[in-house]
């Protein structure tokens, strides 16, 4: 059925390109591990994002925006697939295997070919399709021309860069010059691909590996935010606060994590001239989001979600709370911030419906098109799932939860311990209301526990080999 129904929406889809001949293009950049509050355009004061603050002022700024997991290939998948990363088989970042008191649920180390992504549906359009940077989405079987994409540049199973300077040791890219840094590399191609196919409509999704580590940056830059450091205040107990067993960065003051967002955003200014210079900029849509919160428990917690709570790898709103950014021209208000919620999932059928492409229902079965809020209406309210049966490298155990309005549940699967927040009076999270709103608890819990059903999510299961111990 479903394999005849794309056939079906293939040729609307053509009919559709025949009747609007000049269809806009679609630009979507996907950072690697950035945070909510890490742009300008969303609080920051020690990180300079000019050109991404530039895009938030051009287009509509979405302040309630959700990743579909705190870490990578599930989100991945999401923003792809328009489905919840349990639907689709990939609940953890691909590779990781940690175990503690429970053994984590498994899952597929790649994205099912049958899934139908959005360069599918936009290729079957007659787009043409590009991918270039960070995948991790499966091996060499299941790289993004097997998904999709026409073109793959730097997309493969790793999920990180052995370097950000050349040579970079990642086999879907060739080694540029000594010294050339990745995120000039992945812009390079970027600008090259506009420029080539300006005469054509083309989805380009460009997925950088920044700001994701190892950090490194590029000289000048780390030496301008190391000059910057050096006028701040000593931060002394207010640099972190307790979070479970690791400690949460709350000031944002690393200098290589500033100045490997600074190339990310100079990055995104070098898309919008290139589109400008080829004429496009007036027909080109670009979202811009992150695949998780910033990492701030461990691995040199680099970033600060503040005033959120803690960041990847938890279901806190720092780990799941992301920029997103949309510009439409013509359409989005300059300038507009929504508070309306927003996640992964909807990234797919919000595009469709933008390039005047029929909707897919039985493929983006978990998202809704975004368009009327980028219209600057409104949306019904719904509620919003995630599922992390793991245990992440940054300090968080397996654990499930629900938004649903001002209400977030959280269920952690260890000991069944529950939390429950107000996000409109508390969204930094530190009033755990469950003891006193228990028939709220109930309500939320069955909604979650049918969710999981519906979606045929995989659960952790006791650990023999570590009774009663958590992994630190």
């Amino acid at each position: 059925m479903r394999k005849l129904l794309s056939t079906i929406l293939t040729l609307v889809s053509l009919a559709a390109l025949a009747v609007n001949p000049r269809p806009p293009n679609i630009v979507v950049i996907v950072a690697d591990d950035l945070g909510w509050a890490d742009l300008g355009a969303y609080g920051s004061t020690f990180h300079q994002t000019p050109r991404l603050d530039r895009l938030a002022r051009e287009g509509l700024r979405f302040s309630n925006a959700y990743a579909a997991c705190p870490v990578c290939s599930p989100t991945r998948a999401a923003l792809l697939t328009g489905r919840y990363p349990p639907r689709v088989g990939i609940t953890d970042y691909i590779g990781g295997q940690r175990a503690g008191r429970l053994r984590p649920a498994p899952y597929l180390d790649h994205l099912p070919l049958e899934e139908t992504t959005v360069a599918d549906a936009f290729q079957e359009a007659g787009y043409l399709t590009a991918f270039m940077g960070k995948w991790h989405l499966g091996g060499t079987n299941f790289y993004p021309t097997k998904n999709g994409f026409d073109v793959n540049i730097a997309g493969s199973a790793q999920g990180h860069p052995p370097s950000y300077f050349s040579p970079y040791k990642i086999p879907t890219l060739s080694d540029g010059p000594a010294g050339e840094y990745l995120t000039d590399r992945l812009t390079d191609e970027a600008v090259r691909f506009i420029a080539t196919n300006r005469s054509r409509p083309f989805l380009l999704w460009l997925s950088h590996y920044a700001v994701h580590t190892p950090l490194q940056a590029k000289p000048a830059l780390l030496e301008k935010y190391r000059a910057t450091l050096t006028q701040l205040p000593p931060a002394g107990d207010a640099e972190f606060r307790p979070e479970g067993e690791r400690r949460d960065r709350r000031l944002q003051r690393v200098p290589v994590y500033a100045a490997m967002l600074e190339s990310l955003d100079q990055s995104v200014g070098r898309i919008g001239d290139a589109l400008a210079q080829a004429g496009l900029e007036e027909r080109t849509i670009i979202v811009f989001t992150s695949d998780n919160g910033g990492l701030s428990t461990s691995e040199g917690s680099p970033t600060s979600n503040a005033p959120l709570r803690a960041g990847k790898g938890w279901l806190y709103e720092g780990g799941v709370r992301v920029p997103l950014l949309v510009k439409w021209p013509g359409v989005t208000k300059p300038g507009g911030t929504t508070d309306t919620p927003a996640i992964s999932t909807d990234i797919f059928p919000t595009l469709l419906e933008a390039a005047s492409l029929p909707a897919r229902p039985l493929a983006h079965v978990d998202g809704v098109s975004l368009v009327p809020v980028l219209r600057g209406g409104p949306l019904p309210a719904r509620p919003f799932f995630w599922h992390y049966p793991h245990y992440g490298n940054q300090g968080g155990a397996p654990a499930g939860s629900v938004r649903e309005g001002d209400w977030k549940l959280i269920e952690w699967f260890e000991d069944n311990r529950v939390e429950l927040f107000n996000l409109k009076t508390d969204f930094v999270e530190q009033n755990n209301l469950a003891g006193k709103e228990t028939e709220k608890v109930k309500a939320l819990q069955a909604r979650l526990a049918q969710w999981r059903r519906d979606v045929g999510a995989r659960m952790p299961t006791p650990n023999p080999e570590q009774p009663g111990a958590r992994e630190k």
